[in-house]
This record gives structure tokens, C-alpha cells and sequence, in this order.
């Protein structure tokens, strides 16, 4: 009892410098409990919408996947005929069997053009409006499609584009365009994720979205009463002959549900691996918080151990403290979280990810999750300062506050965080000398724990010498205030180190990913100056495939010196090794693409694998079932026939674009697979007549302005476009990291808080003798400054190394250029200055508001 009024005693006498401490425990809990029930409430969302628009049982077309994806090679859904409807109708059980029509593999566009697809990546869906669908949307405006000339839109479509009856609405797909007038306006009954879902009757989606009537997709089977769906679906193989795809309301949704799941389950790891990192950080600002409160209560404690006290309960005193403020700021953290959660579904709203609060799903294990890890963090965090407070001897009452540092410990630390850090810069060496990717990422992921944890123990003899040159160059200059900063910076190297190590976590990430997205951009920009040879590339942002109208319509622009289509699709393969290698794909182009994409062989010449009845592989694949120039490969064609193709060339795995094809001309694929079968182009590149590459480019732009679904780009549009790419997914990860580092610059203010309630008596006698209030808050700054560039220093000195590592590693797939960002590794570096200011604000605000003489008079 006495140790838990102790521990109660100090926790609340030092709440304000406990604070910053609970902030960082809360932030991390939260951003747990937050990803943790947020995932699980867009789970709810997703189970709920499958289960709700799934009908009992669901016949497709055989090509269809088990989530009902309708992309095929030609651009259009795979199709039962009619009589499959019949057959399904007569099957025992049936209540009741309609067919439908859908697609996802289309553009809509508004009247001028402008596309009506989410912005968040959620698809784009057309189809016939049926009693399944009714059973989810509620029709709030108008009437429902009949005829080729109405559409019916979702409400949160029509409400983001500010559609309204009446309007004209184009519906691109590969059969062509259909503009149709928007009839109705159809509310979700069920939480919409952000889909655009749009509707014609039957047979306007048939001839819109195949080309023919008398098709569907998909039948939906409703079951007689006392029928379940298991009996049903068997009923229905049978009275089919087992010639479609079948599955019960179940298999339909978990199916869906698996296509979420994946992207689901990155981006819950994903966040909760920068929560991990934002704990790591807290822990250097809580073992920061407790060794200086230690250090400030050194004469208290021994007084404690003079009258009676174990080195246990003053151990277990401690520990109590670090409890109640593990449990104070976990509590806070869960709530907060679930706060975070409902932020982050507002966020993916605004985004056009629909998700209501009404779904809003907390497990129990959460709160729980998020209670064990804030405790138990801060207690281990706390305990070495409590193992330091149980050596505090009785003697120590008689001396002034604060220990002298243990020299045996500091060489011992030295030694340690000298081996850790060599054995860290080993392991990267070894990760860039290394012949494969797999073997070497293996070291470079022990290569950046060891030298991370190396750095972290080895930072109080780094802080030495890095402060001493910072203060050379940046603290000298103010004179007297600038050498007493440095000095104060200096006098415990090992808060120094810990409380620059948590800013240190933050910044090398960003360097590190920086260097990796440099070097990306650059290599791919590299190999694109180096192998493309055509000068525009037409492709669909949305996946969709270059309709034969498209492609014609570039063919026929003028100024164009030639034009090269480019179709990716399957075939089962059996090898000169005896493999059958089933669903690989090949690669169909123009002979001319041998010119367009100048790809490096090892063997053979690539354009000999345009000839008829010829093909190329890459070289691992040649490796791998024991390949050469003149081998026979027996090829058989989704939807064709089976072709015996010899090999004329050998790639090299060393290019980036492309890597891993096997290419033959579009002839050889036309000779095997009928006309109607044949798969739409992916690619279209063209190449301008000498000299007039921006008139071709105008010209393109304008004879594609009827197919928005398109874009053109030449080669600076489609280095942009991968520099954009790149640059979000980095500034998504920056933001993620932000929370890391704002848990570092808690720790700053933590460490000048308590650093200038440590020097009270020191601080009233500088003032005494002259030192204005000015003059102390700029000191204040200055350490702060300082503390923070030698985070900054050895984070981002660590971060590029690990990045410069992984780029040896990205180079053994291609990737072979090594570009620093040295403008954003300085703004990075500067703005670590400005962080130091800012994180002394309140500290030097308080230093210099002290009364002079109770300063002086502090014990």
C-alpha cells in the first residue's frame, strides 16, 4: 500500500511532465484501435452489401470468375445463351430464375465527355435492371429504363456529378457507344463502398455491353420454400449438365469478399506497421521521461532507501507510475481511436468510398488489443529507469540531485552499439553484393534492424562529436547563448542520443523510401529513353481494351509513320521438358514492335519471332525447361486451336518494360484463334514521320476526342505518369510516418520540459548575473535545434544507406539507376530545424517566465 500511494503521490505531482508521455501512448493505441476497427468496419460493409445483392443461387457463364468479373480478352462479359435460362427454370426447387446482363469492363461518360467513374477505384458497373437489384436499390426519382433510349443511375452517382432526369449519359464499351437519357434515379438500400452503378433494361444492356440479345451472364435463382441453397445449386448442375459456373448466395459473397480481402488486409497491415513504428518511437520518449524524472528525485529516493525502502518497492514504485500512465493514455487511445476510425470512414467518403457509421463495428478483442499494448509498452519502456531507481543508494540523500553516469555501463554501451552497427553495415554489404533478390532482401531486412538498433545504442558517443561539429556550424555563430546551447546539448549525451533516436526512426524511413522512389522513377525513366522506339502509347487508365473503332481511328491519323498494336493473352503451354504450363500468357504484337520496344536477346533476333509459326520466351523461362533456338513449344490457345511454335529468340531478363514476355506476331495468333475469339488490343503505340512528332501528337489527341476511355501520352506524359504514381504512394507512406514523427517531437518538448526543470537553480543564477529572458528562450531553441538536427543528421545518413542497398537489390530486376533526392533529403534536413524550434516553443516560453530569486532557491 505504501508503494501505491508513493506512486500515486509523484504520478500526480509530475502530471504536467507525465502529459506529453500519455500523448504519445494515447496517439499509438489509437492509431491501433483505430486501423483495427476500421478494417473490421469496412468488412461489416462488404458482408453486408454481398449478402444482400447476392440471390440464392447464381448461374454464369463458365469463362466467368467466382466473383463474376466479366473483363475477358475482347472486352466483352462471357455469355450463356438464352436457353440456359430455361434449363435453370425447369430444375427441381426453382421459385423463380431471371437472366441478367452486367459489365465492369465499361466507361460512362456525362454529355460533355467527362467521366462518371468513382475516383476511389471502385468499379464501374452496367447492367440490366432486374427484381435481384430491386431488392437493394429503392427507385426515389423517375421510372425505371425501358427502351434504348433511358438509363437509370445510383443516387450517390447522380448526387457526385449533379445528374437529374433528363440528362444525356454515354456508355462506352467494346461494342461500341450507347447514349442513352436518364429515366430514373435509384437509392441504395444497403451501404454503397463507392461503386457507379448504372442500368438499361435487358435487352438495351445486351446489345450495349455484347453486341446480341438472347445472351446473359448471369441467371439469379430464387429457391422454392424449404429448399436450401446447397439442394438447389445441385438441382440446377443437373438440369444443366454441369455445363455453367454455379454457386450458392454464400460461395457468391465469400468469393466477393476474398477480391476485397487482399487489399484489405495490406492496408491493415500496412498501418498498423507505422503504429508499431510510432510505439518504438514513444518508447524512447517514455524511457527519456522516466530516467530524468529518476535522475531530478535522486536525493528523495535515497532519502526513501535511508528510512527503510527496498530496492524492490522503489523499483516497483516506479513501475507503478509507468502503469497508471501506460492505462491513463491506452484508455484515452481507444476512445480516440474509434474516433480516428469514424474520421478515416468520413475521409474515404469525401473520397466517394461510401461507408455509414450505422456499420460501425467494434470487437471486443480491440478495446483489449489496445489496452495490452499500452501497457505493456510503457511498463517495459519504464523498467530500466526503475532498475536504475533501485540502485540508488542511501547515500545519494547527502549529495545533489542527479547520478553520475556509470562509465563501465557507457563502455559497455559503446562496445555493443559499435558490434550491433558493424554487424549491421556487414549485412548491408552483403545484401548489395548479393546474386538474388530473395537472398539478399533476407540481409537487408537484418541489416537495417541491426544498424538501426545499432545507432540507437551508439547514439550518446555519436551525440559528442555529431553535436560538437553541428555546434561549430550552427550554434557558434550566436555567441556566448550558442556555445552555453551546445553545452547543455552536451552534458548528457545519453538523453541526447534518446531523445535524437526517436527522431532518427522517423527520418530514415523517409530517406530510405525517397532514395527507393528516386531510383524507381529514374530507372524506369532510364530504360524508357533506352528501349522505346515509338514516340505515343495509347492506353485505357481504367483497364479497358483499344476497341478495333479506336484503333483505327489512330491508324488513320495523319503525320503517323506506323502504328502497332499490342494484345496480351493466355495458352496452355507444354514445354520441350514434358511441363504443361497451363492459363501463361503470350504476348501478340506488330513485327514492328521489335523496333518500338528494343529488347535485348541472348540469343536469336527478336524480329524472327514475328515470323509465322515463331515465338520468343525470356531466359529464365528458357533456363527453366530447358529451352534453345529451334525448340518446339505446343501452344494452345484460349478459345483456338493448338499451335506447335518455334522459338527464333531468347530475351534477356535484364530489361524493366515487359519483363518476363513471350512474344509472337498478331498472324501467328489469328491463324489459331477465329476472328470473333481474337482479344482486343492493351496497347497501342505510335510513331511519328520525322519531324513532326507535335503535330501527330495534336492530331492523335483529336482523332481519339470521341473515346475518352483512352488517353495518349508521349514519352514525357508517361514518365510523369509514373513519377505521379510513385509520388502518392510515397506521400501516403509520409503521412503514415507523420505519426511517428510528431511522437518524436513530443519527445523534444518532453526533453527540454523536464531539462529546464532540472536546471531551475541553474537558470535563476544566469539570470541573476545578466542573462535576459531573450537571451535563455533562444538558448532553449538553440539545444532544441540542435538535439533535433542530430536526429535529423544520422536518420537521414541511415535512411540512405538502407535505400542506396535496396536500389542493389532493385537493379537485379531492372531497376539499375541510383538517384538521392537531395531536394527533398535538405528540405527534410532544414525543416528538422524548424521542428526543433517549435518543439522548444512552450519549454523556453516557461524558462523564461521563472521568478529569479525562487529559482535560485530551488533545492
Amino acid at each position: 500500500m505504501t508503494v501505491m500511494k508513493t506512486s500515486m503521490r509523484n504520478f500526480f505531482a509530475h502530471k504536467g511532465r507525465m502529459a506529453l508521455s500519455a500523448v504519445a501512448v494515447l496517439l499509438s493505441v489509437a492509431f491501433v484501435c483505430g486501423t483495427l476497427v476500421f478494417t473490421d468496419t469496412m468488412n461489416t460493409t462488404f458482408d453486408k452489401l454481398f449478402a444482400a445483392t447476392s440471390s440464392d443461387v447464381t448461374v454464369s457463364a463458365k469463362g466467368a470468375t467466382d466473383s463474376g468479373e466479366t473483363t475477358s480478352d475482347n472486352g466483352k462479359p462471357p455469355v450463356m445463351p438464352a436457353s440456359a435460362l430455361t434449363e435453370v427454370r425447369q430444375a427441381q426447387g426453382v421459385k423463380s430464375a431471371e437472366g441478367t446482363v452486367f459489365s465492369t469492363s465499361v466507361t460512362v461518360v456525362d454529355a460533355d465527355k467527362d467521366s462518371l467513374s468513382p475516383s476511389s477505384g471502385a468499379p464501374t458497373i452496367v447492367g440490366s435492371w432486374n427484381g435481384n437489384d430491386a431488392r437493394t436499390m429503392k427507385i426515389t426519382s423517375g421510372t425505371a429504363p425501358k427502351g434504348a433510349g433511358q438509363i437509370m443511375v445510383d443516387a450517390d452517382t447522380a448526387d457526385k456529378h449533379h445528374l437529374k432526369l433528363g440528362d444525356e449519359i454515354g456508355v462506352i464499351s467494346a461494342v461500341g457507344t450507347h447514349t442513352a437519357r436518364v429515366s430514373g434515379i435509384a437509392d441504395f438500400q444497403v451501404t454503397n463502398p463507392g461503386a457507379a452503378i448504372f442500368y438499361f433494361d435487358t435487352k438495351t444492356a445486351q446489345e450495349t455491353l455484347v453486341g446480341e440479345t438472347g445472351v446473359y451472364t448471369n441467371v439469379n435463382v430464387t429457391a422454392a420454400a424449404g429448399v436450401t441453397d446447397a439442394q438447389l445449386k445441385k438441382n440446377v448442375l443437373t438440369a444443366t449438365d454441369g455445363a455453367y459456373k454455379v454457386q450458392t448466395a454464400k460461395e457468391t459473397a465469400d468469393a466477393n469478399q476474398k477480391d476485397v480481402e487482399g487489399f484489405m488486409n495490406v492496408m491493415k497491415y500496412a498501418m498498423l506497421g507505422f503504429a508499431g513504428i510510432a510505439f518504438v518511437v514513444g518508447i524512447f520518449l517514455i524511457i527519456n521521461t522516466f530516467s530524468m524524472l529518476v535522475a531530478q528525485r535522486t536525493r528523495e529516493i535515497g532519502l526513501m532507501r535511508a528510512i527503510g525502502s527496498s530496492r524492490k518497492q522503489v523499483n516497483r514504485s516506479v513501475l507503478v507510475e509507468a502503469l497508471l500512465l501506460g492505462v491513463f493514455g491506452s484508455v484515452l487511445g481507444v476512445g480516440a481511436g474509434v474516433g480516428l476510425a469514424v474520421g478515416l470512414m468520413k475521409l474515404m467518403g469525401s473520397m466517394g468510398m461510401h461507408l455509414s457509421t450505422d456499420d460501425l463495428t467494434i470487437a471486443w478483442t480491440t478495446p483489449l488489443v489496445g489496452l495490452l499494448l499500452g501497457v505493456v509498452v510503457t511498463v517495459l519502456a519504464a523498467w530500466l529507469p526503475a532498475r536504475r531507481a533501485g540502485k540508488v543508494s542511501p547515500m545519494a540523500a547527502l549529495r545533489d540531485a542527479g547520478a553520475p553516469a556509470d562509465a563501465k555501463a557507457g563502455r559497455i554501451r559503446a562496445l555493443i552499439g559499435t558490434v550491433l552497427t558493424g554487424g549491421g553495415g556487414y549485412a548491408l554489404y552483403l545484401a548489395a553484393s548479393a546474386d538474388k533478390a530473395k537472398e539478399g532482401s533476407l540481409w537487408l531486412g537484418l541489416g537495417i534492424v541491426l544498424s538501426l538498433i545499432g545507432f540507437v545504442v551508439i547514439g550518446p558517443l555519436l551525440a559528442g562529436a555529431v553535436v560538437r561539429v553541428l555546434g561549430a556550424v550552427v550554434l557558434r555563430v550566436f555567441g556566448p547563448v550558442g556555445r552555453m546551447a551546445e553545452r547543455n546539448a552536451l552534458r548528457n549525451p545519453r538523453r541526447t542520443g534518446a531523445t535524437g533516436a526517436a527522431l532518427m526512426i522517423g527520418l530514415a524511413l523517409v530517406a530510405c523510401l525517397s532514395v527507393v522512389g528516386s531510383s524507381m522513377v529514374a530507372s524506369a525513366s532510364d530504360q524508357l529513353d533506352k528501349t522505346v522506339g515509338t514516340d505515343f502509347i495509347i492506353q485505357s487508365d481504367s483497364g479497358q481494351m483499344i476497341t478495333p473503332a479506336a484503333v483505327k481511328a489512330v491508324k488513320d491519323t495523319p503525320g503517323l509513320k506506323r502504328v502497332t498494336e499490342y494484345k496480351i493473352t493466355e495458352a496452355d503451354y507444354t514445354t520441350p521438358d514434358g511441363k504443361l504450363l497451363k492459363n501463361t500468357d503470350i504476348t501478340a504484337a506488330d513485327p514492328s514492335y521489335a523496333t518500338d520496344l528494343q529488347t535485348k536477346t541472348v540469343a536469336g533476333k527478336l524480329a524472327d519471332a514475328y515470323r509465322p509459326d515463331s515465338m520468343s520466351v525470356h531466359e529464365n523461362f528458357a533456363k527453366a525447361h530447358g529451352i534453345h533456338l529451334g525448340s518446339k513449344i505446343k501452344v494452345a490457345f484460349d478459345d483456338g486451336a493448338t499451335a506447335n511454335l518455334t522459338v527464333r529468340a531468347i530475351t534477356s531478363n535484364e530489361g524493366l518494360i515487359d519483363a518476363g514476355s513471350k512474344y509472337i506476331s498478331i498472324a501467328t495468333l489469328a491463324k489459331y484463334v477465329p476472328a470473333d475469339k481474337m482479344p482486343l488490343d492493351q496497347l497501342v503505340f505510335a510513331t511519328a514521320k520525322s519531324g513532326q512528332q507535335d503535330a501527330a501528337y495534336t492530331s492523335l489527341k483529336s482523332a481519339l476526342h470521341d473515346y475518352p476511355q483512352y488517353t495518349v501520352r508521349d514519352q514525357t506524359d508517361y514518365k510523369q505518369a509514373l513519377k505521379d504514381q510513385i509520388g502518392q504512394l510515397l506521400n501516403m507512406i509520409y503521412g503514415l510516418l507523420a505519426l511517428a514523427i510528431i511522437v518524436a517531437i513530443l519527445g523534444v518538448v518532453n526533453t527540454l520540459a523536464l531539462s529546464v526543470v532540472e536546471r531551475t537553480r541553474e537558470i535563476g543564477l544566469m539570470r541573476a548575473i545578466g542573462l535576459s529572458r531573450r537571451q535563455l528562450r533562444r538558448m532553449i531553441r538553440m539545444e532544441s535545434v540542435v538535439i533535433a538536427l542530430f536526429g535529423a543528421l544520422l536518420g537521414l545518413g541511415l535512411g540512405m544507406g538502407w535505400g542506396a542497398t535496396a536500389q542493389k537489390l532493385l537493379a537485379l530486376q531492372g531497376l539499375k539507376v541510383l538517384e538521392i533526392p537531395w531536394p527533398t533529403i535538405t528540405a527534410v534536413f532544414v525543416g528538422s530545424a524548424f521542428v526543433g524550434l517549435f518543439a522548444a516553443l512552450i519549454p523556453a516560453f516557461r524558462a523564461g517566465r521563472m521568478n529569479v530569486l525562487n529559482a535560485i532557491a530551488t533545492e
